[in-house]
């Protein structure tokens, strides 16, 4: 199937949400969507993804995806907040490869004690940690080419432009490196009306995260992979997950565990009447790529 590439395309939402994930789950119509809605257009301005997109099958099944978190020192990056750990894991094929990138650093700066509610990680403890020039060209260097997945990409890309800013060196920013796919965003849209942080993920989707005392850049990223892995239509294999894992959190090493024997994703198919449907709307679009290779 040859690939195409809209930019700037409208399209009702549900319609291209619902049609992203036949594709991942059936894998028959050989296509890969990133979607986009105008109330997310401000958003996704911001790292320069407002696009509608087709990819090829044989393309889709080699994307190189990094699911990623970040943890900082406050909310806001114009208040001069900074990164303090950056986690993050690879995916190649929709699979893990075992590739990590996971690194603590001095944000040159206190650590709000709210924030320190939330994630447990002092000042104290980031005292001889590197400062994030010290880190950036191996981050950029992991991240470069693949496509980010992030929950709430706004507040991370948001604070990861702010730190390449203060490089000052032309490094530019995330949108120069990697697209980005926000899985708040497509969770808001699977679950309208819903909670949508990573806690109700996980429990929606039979993910155990029970060792998620404290938010963790790295152990967050990887419980992310699993949720956006369950979202987006499942594994077939998940070749490299051991049954127990290890995580380094503020100094100290914290077990978690994947749930086992997940139970099956339940697929429903169109009736009669639905495909019928489906067919007559199909005929009111003028020129449909998939007749030209007919």
């Amino acid at each position: 199937m040859r690939s195409e590439y809209y930019e700037g395309c409208c399209f009702p939402s549900t319609f291209f949400l619902k049609f992203y994930s036949v594709c991942l789950k059936n894998h028959q119509i050989g296509l890969f969507l990133h979607f986009h809605r105008p109330s997310t257009d401000r958003i996704y301005a911001q790292f320069g993804v407002i696009c509608s997109g087709f990819i090829s099958k044989k393309e889709s099944a080699g994307m190189r995806q990094i699911v990623l978190d970040t943890e900082t020192t406050g909310l806001d990056p114009a208040r001069g907040h900074r990164i303090i750990e950056i986690g993050a894991v690879e995916l190649i094929g929709r699979k893990l490869t075992g590739n990590t990138f996971h690194v603590y650093i001095n944000p040159q700066r206190v650590v709000e004690q709210e924030a320190i509610e939330v994630h447990g990680i002092t000042n104290e403890f980031l005292q001889d940690k590197p400062v994030f020039a010290q880190v950036a060209e191996e981050f950029l260097e992991f991240i470069k080419g693949g496509e980010l997945v992030i929950h709430n990409a706004a507040f991370d890309v948001g604070f990861m432009d702010h730190e390449f800013r203060l490089l000052r060196n032309g490094t530019g920013a995330t949108r120069d490196y990697c697209q980005v796919l926000d899985t708040l965003m497509l969770a808001r849209e699977m679950r309208p009306g819903q909670k949508n942080n990573l806690d109700a993920l996980c429990r929606a989707y039979g993910i155990d995260n029970s060792n998620r005392t404290f938010h963790g850049a790295l152990l967050d990223a990887e419980l992310l992979a699993d949720v956006y892995l369950a979202m987006t239509g499942g594994q077939t294999k998940l070749e490299l997950a051991t049954q127990k894992k290890s995580h380094q959190h503020n100094g100290q090493m914290v077990d978690w565990s994947r749930v086992a024997d997940k139970p099956a994703l339940r697929v429903i198919k169109a009736s009669a009447a639905e495909e019928q449907a489906h067919q007559e709307r199909l005929k009111l679009i003028d020129a449909p790529l998939w007749q030209e290779q007919q």
